[in-house]
């Protein structure tokens, strides 16, 4: 099993790797075709490379038109079966943290929840790859307040840190109103992620749930607003008809503020990081990473007139 992880992440990174060259060639493609359909000559530098790229464009499709990535690699076999994801905390976690996690098994369809023990992390992703889950997610605490979350995408990767902030729980108003949580697989609302590091996030995110029902009456919410996500989740009903639709909360609800990605597990501390949150960007307040902000009314009037 070592020697097979091994094998696996080496063809990984060496396709990795080739993603440069593939991209060097596809822009040469992209040239020679712009200049094919606009009636220009072909460029100066690309005119004895003519002959042998014409010849791979007319081999191509659209499918492989398109260079692929290792964002494919990560994600080749997400739609082959259903998301299957460990939950566990950090060592010795207080009652409210192991509460917290307990709704998260519920939040998350085919989630299985792990108590960690004295378990080491390496431990843990071994398991996971011999069990075949897809994911693994670590929550943390600080003084009994769930404060950090990580999201591990196997058997390769990504890696994904968050900040956990304003947690409230699913049993924190009347049981009774709310009602019990349904396991029905939600339909997803992604909302703001539109920077290319939204979009990964946003990517990340969307794996974790299996394709629903078209008929589920559970939906999960994850809404970007000033590089905070948001996190809601809701049951709908329609008692008067199909124009008559009644939104009820069951939660838990909390946001998520990213700080780090990772192209790698989370035993693997020499792994290229992909994008990190720095001290100066903290000052940046008119910029956004992950999605593009509203502009305020008054300015928005102020630009019709």
């Amino acid at each position: 099993m070592l020697r097979r992880n091994i094998r696996l992440r080496r063809e990984y990174l060496y396709r990795k790797s080739l993603e440069g060259k593939e991209r060097l060639l596809y822009e040469k493609k992209r040239k020679i075709k712009e200049a094919l359909e606009e009636g220009k000559p072909i460029p100066t530098e690309l005119r004895n490379e003519e002959a042998a790229l014409r010849q791979e464009i007319d081999l191509e499709d659209n499918y492989t038109s398109i260079p692929k990535t290792h964002i494919d690699d990560e994600y080749a076999n997400a739609t082959v079966r259903d998301p299957k994801i460990l939950l566990t905390t950090s060592r010795d976690p207080s009652a409210p943290l192991i509460q917290f996690v307990k709704e998260l098994k519920f939040v998350f369809p085919n989630a299985e929840r792990m108590n960690r023990g004295g378990q080491v992390i390496s431990e843990i992703i071994e398991s996971c790859r011999a069990h075949e889950f897809t994911d693994v997610i670590l929550v943390h605490e600080h003084r009994g307040i769930p404060d950090g979350l990580i999201i591990s995408h196997l058997p390769f990767g990504p890696t994904a840190y968050f900040g956990l902030l304003n947690v409230t729980r699913h049993d924190i108003k009347d049981k009774k109103a709310i009602g019990t949580m349904p396991e029905a697989y939600p339909h997803l609302i992604l909302d703001n992620f539109r920077t290319k590091l939204g979009e990964r996030t946003a990517n990340i995110l969307k794996h974790l749930f299996p394709v629903p029902k078209p008929d589920t009456k559970r939906i999960v919410t994850f809404a970007n607003r000033s590089d905070y996500i948001s996190f809601r989740h809701h049951i709908y009903e329609k008692p008067g008809g199909p124009k008559s639709v009644e939104l009820k909360e069951i939660g838990p609800r909390f946001e998520l503020q990213l700080y780090q990605v990772k192209l790698g597990i989370m035993e693997q501390s020499e792994a290229q990081i992909e994008w990190v949150i720095r001290p100066y960007m903290n000052t940046t307040k008119k910029r956004s990473f992950i999605g593009n902000e509203p502009e305020p009314d008054d300015k928005r009037k102020r630009n019709k007139a």
